[in-house]
């Protein structure tokens, strides 16, 4: 075959870097986009945020590269008077003009962990310096819960061979610990860790039937189980309700409130209000950085320009890319705006109704009307929030299965949810519904769900099985 050469005529899409960046830019989330921000703020010095009191002084020298810090993140929009929309981040607490720290907020005291609250009452006891040292080991291996998950004999097998220990002073040791507040702790199991808290409280029949509950049944309790619970403990209706009340008062977790977990603030894109009888979303000024371009290396750069410099390339260049983020940025929350409002418009009941008023809703819909591609719609409504009346959601939220109707329409699935979670609401507890007899009222309201299809709602829902709902 002999070679030749042929002209050929075909069009493709380049991923030109800025183009990069305006997807780049419009999957993250609104945290992540600060950071990334920040991160260009670092690197091009000839972009800068604009100051939030208003119009910034003329900067004398070029912008530092932490000029600007972004939006703090438990900082929401200030809701108007007459607003109804819940106030879901909290806002800063700030001193008097007069104090020293006023611009500083307000944080709370670090508590204590339960390693150091443990060791700070081992302090105080009379042990040996010996028994005190072995305590203080098995306080070193409590789980955040506050159990000894791991064997004495494995913890006395990894203590150096000059301390001579043996699984017999370790128990003693546990023994000790387990006299420690919070009562429950250096706890093996949640049958030990209820008893130990148990055995704490003054004796009476109920407590004596609860011991002997959490001691032996606590399975049989926890499966409701009522039935050989009777025939194990020999009590009645009564008894048993009072004991199981009693359990239900109690810390299976003692140590999980020295836990140090960080708060995650949601910081939403866009609020949604009723005006004049229609819902509008509108773009949260607190979630949008204002950038700007620094006036002083446009200026250089327009020196350089009228002087044919060489230098004048770099500045050209890096304010180029400052324009580019400003632009990409609008654009984000433009389309960010734009599908908000489209699902706000078919999800309207929702926000006059509740779930159960919730419409089926697939990308694509939202895709066709706005004349963008679903991979988009995709990225805008994944960690973008809208803050409404009703809560603050993710507007991924708002999308649903659907599901058939005998009228021949659908109902979305999270309104299928919402009713689930009514009926189970409503149910008698010692005559709970199951799985069949929810999805046969559901038919009965003419919507078909099959009871399988109840079941994963329900399990999604974290409502328990129909036998762990029963009561006495």
């Amino acid at each position: 075959m002999k070679p030749s050469l042929q002209f050929r005529l075909s069009q493709h899409l380049t991923l030109t870097p800025q183009l990069q960046q305006s997807i780049r830019l419009l999957q993250l989330s609104t945290v992540e986009l600060n950071q990334e921000i920040d991160r260009l703020l670092m690197e091009n010095p000839a972009l800068e945020r604009e100051d939030a009191e208003g119009e910034p002084e003329a900067p004398a020298a070029p912008a530092p590269a932490d000029a600007g810090t972004p939006a703090p993140a438990a900082a929401g929009p200030a809701p108007a008077a007459d607003s109804d929309w819940p106030v879901d981040l909290a806002p800063s607490w700030r001193g008097s003009d007069d104090d020293e720290d006023s611009d500083r907020g307000f944080s709370a005291p670090d508590l204590p962990t339960l390693r150091e609250h443990l060791r700070s009452q081992l302090s105080l006891t009379n042990l040996t310096a010996r028994d005190r040292g072995f305590v203080a080991v098995l306080i070193d291996a409590l789980d955040e819960d506050g159990y000894l998950t791991q064997p004495l004999e494995e913890i006395a097998a990894l203590l150096p061979a000059e301390a001579e220990a043996d699984p017999e002073e370790l128990d003693i040791a546990l023994h000790h610990l387990q006299n420690l507040e919070p009562a429950g702790v250096g706890a093996r199991s949640p049958q030990e860790c209820l008893s130990l808290q148990i055995r704490t409280m003054e004796k009476d029949p109920v407590r004596d039937l609860a011991l002997e509950i959490a001691k032996k049944h606590l399975e049989l309790l926890a499966g409701r189980d009522y039935t050989r619970l009777k025939s194990a403990t020999g009590a009645d209706d009564e008894a048993l309700r009072a004991a199981q009340r009693l359990i239900q008062a109690l810390n299976p977790r003692p140590g999980a409130a020295f836990a140090r977990v960080e708060a995650r603030y949601v910081i939403p894109d866009v609020i949604v209000r009723k005006v004049r009888n229609v819902w509008r979303a509108s773009l949260n000024p607190e979630a949008m950085p204002r950038l700007r371009i620094n006036r002083l290396y446009a200026e250089l750069a327009a020196g350089s320009r009228a002087g044919s410099g060489t230098g004048g390339q770099g500045l050209s260049s890096q304010i180029q890319e400052a324009r580019w983020l400003i632009k990409n940025v609008q654009q984000r929350f433009e389309t960010i705006l734009r599908v908000s409002q489209a699902i706000v418009d078919r999800q309207r009941h929702f926000f006059e109704h509740g779930e159960v008023a919730m419409r089926p809703l697939v990308l694509r819909e939202i895709a066709e009307t706005l004349g963008l591609h679903e991979s988009t719609i995709s990225r805008v409504t994944t960690q973008k929030y809208m803050a409404t009346p009703r809560g603050t959601y993710e507007l991924k939220y708002f999308f649903g299965s659907h599901v058939a109707t005998d009228a021949g329409g659908a109902a979305s699935s999270t309104a299928i949810r919402a009713l689930i979670k009514q009926l189970v609401a409503a149910e008698d507890a010692q005559a709970p519904l199951s799985d069949a007899r929810i999805s046969q009222i559901l038919g009965e309201q003419g919507i078909v769900v099959a009871r399988r299809t109840i079941a994963k709602y329900r399990e999604a829902l974290q409502i328990p099985a129909v036998n762990q709902r029963k009561s006495l």
